[in-house]
């Protein structure tokens, strides 16, 4: 079920052939987080189409190997489901959705320097790489493969996160706050530059959401429509949230019709900045570290892989042998 299959002869096709130019650019890769339903998907496809009408060569990634086939509204250039088949990894370790999408994306990310090697052989001609995460947030955010594939990206590109919000699903206080509070914990867990983009303008105005992160007054008062204990809960964070709205960038887009694009590009465009000013100079002093993890990571992976090898060597049952043989043996040709 673990296939290491780019595209047709290990070569990912470029979406947008030509001359390469002359001068080295830097590439920036924006990693899409979101909930489910919220519209990453679409957005991508959306930014895709976007940035390629303005002349820019955009390369994306698809880190949900849960996607369906045609779910997927964007030509893509690495795909995390030619590499681990998810319904393989469900049956074979005996896992439910979310145990299955989280060991799929650790499998993968023990061979993501190749997928840096491939952004390497590219990096000076490609413009932006976008970067689709699972619907399971949780999966990614809080998974040891999340943190790594951010961390293997920002030490060799400017990388920045872009957190997906549901804006008419969050026209309620409490939901509003929540979508806050995780915005809030993906920043300092990641430690990169952060951008929240407000989806689904073309249904529901985001002004509203500008109003509540800059007017507590406005927020309490319509907190106060909600008569629950999580509302005052709600009201009481929004304090505390005040200098995270001051330092934060947002944006309202629209994944469908493309209203705000070109707000989040000038967006995109300071947070680079930003990160080559403030947060270049830390990740170059962790470099060292990050690749020590890495490793150490993908060393716990294959001691992992190794006991499911030996118990099903002991399993009548061949073919899972087999399979995981295989797995194994792959693994071990990336060192």
């Amino acid at each position: 079920f673990f296939l290491w299959k780019m595209e047709e002869g290990g070569e990912p096709v470029r979406d947008a052939p030509g001359e390469i130019p002359a001068e080295k650019k830097k590439m920036v890769c924006i990693v899409v987080i979101g909930m489910a339903g919220t519209g990453k998907t679409t957005l991508m496809g959306g930014l895709h189409k976007y940035l390629t009408e303005q002349g820019k060569v955009v390369y994306t990634v698809n880190l949900d190997p849960a996607v369906l086939a045609d779910g997927v509204t964007y030509p893509v250039n690495i795909d995390i489901r030619d590499t681990v088949k998810y319904k393989e990894v469900m049956k074979h370790f005996q896992l439910g959705p979310n145990g299955a999408i989280m060991t799929s994306l650790n499998l993968f990310a023990t061979r993501f320097d190749q997928v840096l090697q491939l952004l390497e052989q590219r990096s000076d001609s490609v413009d932006y790489c976008l970067i689709d995460t699972p619907g399971q947030i949780e999966v990614f955010n809080w998974s040891a493969s999340g943190a790594l594939i951010c961390e293997a990206l920002s030490v060799s590109y400017p990388t920045l996160v872009t957190y997906i919000v549901d804006t008419p699903r969050s026209a309620r206080t409490v939901t509003f706050m929540s979508n806050m509070m995780y915005a809030c914990s993906i920043l300092y867990k990641y430690k990169l530059p952060f951008i929240v983009a407000f989806n689904k303008i073309d249904v529901l105005s985001h002004e509203f959401a500008v109003e509540w992160m800059t007017d507590y007054e406005a927020f309490a008062s319509a907190a106060r429509q909600e008569t629950t204990y999580i509302s005052t809960l709600a009201t009481s964070m929004a304090l505390a949230m005040e200098e995270f709205y001051k330092n934060i960038r947002h944006v309202g887009v629209s994944a469908v019709t493309g209203a705000g694009f070109k707000d989040f590009e000038v967006k995109v465009g300071e947070a680079v900045e930003e990160f080559k000013t403030t947060y270049l100079p830390y990740l170059k002093e962790q470099a060292a570290a990050v690749l020590e993890r890495r490793k150490e990571f993908e060393k716990r992976r294959k001691e992992e892989l190794k006991r499911s090898l030996d118990a099903a060597a002991k399993d009548p049952d061949r073919e899972e042998y087999d399979s995981l043989s295989k797995l194994f043996a792959d693994m071990k040709g990336v060192d």
